[in-house]
This record gives structure tokens, C-alpha cells and sequence, in this order.
């Protein structure tokens, strides 16, 4: 996908968003569908975009951070129903449930970092969303959770070590088996480095 399609995507779901919450009393019950039912419409209207990897759902992400923000509606709270209605739209566009989840988890990531927002919380409320999205398609939730832990070290791990460190911290504590799975990518990194 192009930057110039990417960037499309990010501006079309921004405002996108902004039109269909502001003035919302409930954003928070409201947002996953939004952000579902306007990555279906986006991607249909799209027909350049090949619906391929995680730029489709990064992009659509980033957008509704941003949307979210420009609305002034708290982002902690938002990230959980943005990357839900992300993956579940993305999916449902024909997106590898992997795809969906790493590129909507990792953008969350960077989005939190670039506005200023606590990465390991937002860690917290991507797998979260990521699974209950998988779980509403009738997805894998076991590899989602693998997905979604993955994608949230190595994205935390490109902004700093103690970002990484707090990640790891926080995905422990909030889900069984993130342990494993983060201790698997240690083990796995130390056998690369002999």
C-alpha cells in the first residue's frame, strides 16, 4: 500500500470519526461500531487498497487516535473500542486475523508515544480489544492473545527499553500467558545473539 493510500486512510478515518462522535453523550458503547462500520465503508471505497497486511489496519488506528483526540474524549479509555471496531472491520474486509491484530496493536503503540499518552496502558487496552475483536468473528482468541503481547513489546521496544519494561510489566499483570509468551521472545532473542 502507498503512502499516499495510507495517508488517505488515516485522514478519511479521522474525520470520519470526528463526524460520527462529536456531540456523542456515549462515545465509549458507541465506538467500536463506528470504527467497525467505517473501516468496512473506507476499505469498500477504496478499491486501489489491496487488502493485504497490517498498513490497511495501522492506518485505520492511527486515524481514530487522532479523531479521538481532536473530539477531546479520554484516549486511555478510547484504545480498547478503537482497535476492537479496527480488527473486527479489517477482518471483515479480508484481513488475516495476525495482520489485523499486529498492525492495529503496534500502531496503537506509536500513536500513544507520538501524542504524548502512557504506552504501557494503552499495551493493556489494545490486547483487550484485540481479543474481544477476534473473539465477536470467531477467531482464534489463544493465537490473538499471542499476537497482540508480540506486537505490543517489539512496538514498545522500537521507543525505548523502559517502554519495553513497562509493557512487559503490565501485560503480565493483566493476562495468563503473557508471561510465557514474553519470556519465549527473550529466549528466543538470546539464541540469536550466540
Amino acid at each position: 500500500m502507498s503512502n499516499n493510500i495510507a495517508s488517505k486512510l488515516v485522514n478519511g478515518m479521522k474525520g470520519g470519526l470526528v463526524a460520527a462522535l462529536k456531540g456523542s453523550a456515549d462515545v465509549g458503547s458507541t465506538l467500536v461500531h463506528v470504527v467497525k462500520d467505517l473501516t468496512v465503508s473506507t476499505v469498500k471505497g477504496t478499491g486501489e487498497v489491496v487488502v493485504k497486511g497490517i498498513q490497511l489496519p495501522a492506518s485505520i488506528v492511527k486515524g481514530s487516535l487522532h479523531g479521538i483526540k481532536e473530539i477531546g474524549v479520554v484516549f486511555i479509555k478510547s484504545v480498547k473500542g478503537v482497535v476492537d471496531g479496527a480488527i473486527q472491520g479489517a477482518m471483515e474486509s479480508g484481513v488475516e486475523q495476525k495482520d489485523a491484530v499486529s498492525g492495529s496493536v503496534k500502531q496503537a503503540i506509536h500513536t500513544a508515544e507520538e501524542l504524548g499518552h502512557d504506552v504501557a496502558d494503552v499495551a493493556v487496552e489494545s490486547v483487550r480489544g484485540s481479543l474481544n475483536a477476534v473473539s465477536q468473528v470467531g477467531g482464534d482468541t489463544a493465537s490473538a492473545l499471542k499476537t497482540a503481547v508480540i506486537s505490543s513489546y517489539m512496538a514498545a521496544e522500537k521507543i525505548s527499553l523502559e517502554a519495553a519494561i513497562q509493557v512487559e510489566r503490565a501485560l503480565k499483570e493483566a493476562f495468563d500467558g503473557a508471561h510465557d509468551v514474553l519470556e519465549e521472545i527473550k529466549s528466543s532473542k538470546q539464541e540469536e545473539q550466540k
